[in-house]
């Protein structure tokens, strides 16, 4: 049986094969930059990954249109962040959610396990993600689809630790001295990796930037 998308069906640019351990890892990256690599690269060593992608989003639903640059931009972001890891070669930016034209992540997701039987995928997100997680449209569907690591990030730990995604699948927590099993532990599984934290921040980018003065 031939596996793959269907003839005359969007390509999503990802070349991986069955076995492969690979990290899913989305964002705005609005813009990327070294922490978004220290996630990554945090993913890639702990939970002993062959790949992580860096999926662009075109738009996150939860942030204003307004403030997120052209996608273009954001995925020149990602290229040049993702090359900061150690890792490098082993990172993908990718703008998939673009090229099979899905708009919510759990779509995506069902879309990426479709394409790719065989692949053990991981949702990655950092910390500050996995407190507001519950307001993610099919986040429980998300969390039965592929095991999920969350990062630690700075000014988020408590915040995520008692999240309602946290508390609604503690039994399903896996310790993070465990965290190489994660890829190919059956969902719902989860991961929470502390780790040595990097301040900074997309929003904290955005805001320094010289403000263009209005016409």
């Amino acid at each position: 049986m031939a596996f793959g998308p269907r003839p005359g069906a969007l390509r999503d640019g990802l070349t991986l094969a069955p076995g492969m351990r690979v990290g899913l890892f989305g964002g705005s990256f609005n813009p990327a930059h070294d922490g978004h690599a220290h996630v990554a690269e945090t993913a890639m060593r702990r939970l002993d990954l062959d790949r992580v992608i860096w999926l662009v989003s075109k738009q996150n639903p939860l942030k204003d249109a307004a403030d997120t640059a052209p996608l273009a931009e954001r995925m020149a972001s990602a290229r040049g962040a993702a090359a900061m890891a150690a890792s490098g070669q082993a990172m993908v930016v990718s703008d998939v959610e673009s090229r099979i034209r899905t708009g919510w992540t759990v779509d995506t997701l069902r879309a990426l396990t479709a394409r790719h039987p065989g692949v053990h995928f991981v949702w990655l997100m950092g910390s500050d993600n996995l407190a507001s997680f519950h307001l993610w449209r099919g986040w429980t569907d998300i969390m039965r689809l592929m095991p999920v690591a969350v990062i630690a990030r700075p000014g988020s730990l408590l915040n995520s630790r008692t999240a309602p995604a946290a508390r609604r699948f503690a039994a399903f927590r896996l310790p993070a001295d465990q965290a190489r099993l994660l890829p190919t532990t059956p969902a719902p599984a989860w991961t929470y990796l502390p780790a040595p934290l990097n301040p900074r921040s997309s929003t904290a980018i955005r805001a320094a930037r010289p403000q263009t003065p209005a016409a």
